[in-house]
């Protein structure tokens, strides 16, 4: 009988290490993929600055602007007033954001510039798709952005490129008075050049396909915006290059 009890006594304790000692349960690492994306933007208008840009890369998910919806308060900060760091931050916090961005600063008309998106991305994760924005604001405007919302780059392989254009938007938040205390770009010099105001007072309040403005060379007598201060669609060109 003792011998029976130490023989079973054996094997538990056979049985206990055995499990104690298997990794057969443990899961491999995922294996990261690094990535590298240049975003060139340029300014395709005549005579309309653009707020530093906001770029940056995410899933299908996130929605930055959607004609016909009203435009988020981070929007309308940027809209109104060219402060794009709360859209940035409300991208960020996204949970299928990859990469966020600024642009330098003004981008003036007919100019570039490079904004550089780098990230790691597990490889179970290829399936899913990797898009860009880039928003910003014409800030010879009362609210007029422009963006490329939401365009896919998963398809990119190292050494190629793709390019999308841009058009212009009316946030639909402050009305288009076109007046220097309304509008923060240059246009309006010697007027109070007011940015942002938590007052909206469009009555459409939404985000709509630009109209363009009048301009006091129309009769719009309230404007400080002449001839040039007009565009025509597309105002932005973006090219996106996998540098990695």
């Amino acid at each position: 009988m003792k011998s029976f009890i130490f023989k079973a006594q054996l094997m538990a304790v056979a049985v206990l290490l055995s499990a104690c000692g298997s990794d057969d349960d443990s899961q491999p690492e995922a294996t990261l993929t690094h990535y590298t994306f240049q975003v060139d933007v340029t300014n395709m208008t005549a005579a309309q600055p653009l707020s530093p840009v906001a770029v940056m890369s995410h899933g299908p998910e996130l929605e930055l602007l959607m004609v016909g919806s009203t435009a988020s308060t981070e929007l309308e900060v940027l809209a109104e007033g060219g402060d794009n760091s709360q859209l940035l931050a409300m991208a960020a916090a996204h949970q299928t954001t990859l990469a966020t961005m600024s642009g330098e600063g003004v981008l003036t008309p007919g100019t570039t510039e490079s904004v550089t998106l780098e990230f790691e991305r597990p490889d179970s994760d290829d399936e899913l798709d990797m898009q860009v924005s880039v928003v910003s604001m014409l800030v010879n405007t009362n609210d007029a952005v422009t963006a490329i919302n939401g365009q896919s780059i998963a398809s990119l392989n190292v050494g190629e490129s793709v390019t999308f254009t841009g058009l212009s938007y009316d946030a639909g938040t402050e009305a288009n008075t076109e007046h220097a205390d309304h509008i923060p770009g240059p246009a309006a010099a010697g007027g109070m050049q007011e940015g942002f105001s938590e007052v909206r007072d469009d009555f459409v309040n939404q985000v709509l396909m630009h109209s363009g403005v009048i301009t006091a060379a129309d009769g719009l007598e309230t404007s400080v915006l002449q001839a040039e201060h007009r565009w025509d669609n597309p105002v932005m060109l973006v090219k996106v290059s996998r540098i990695e």
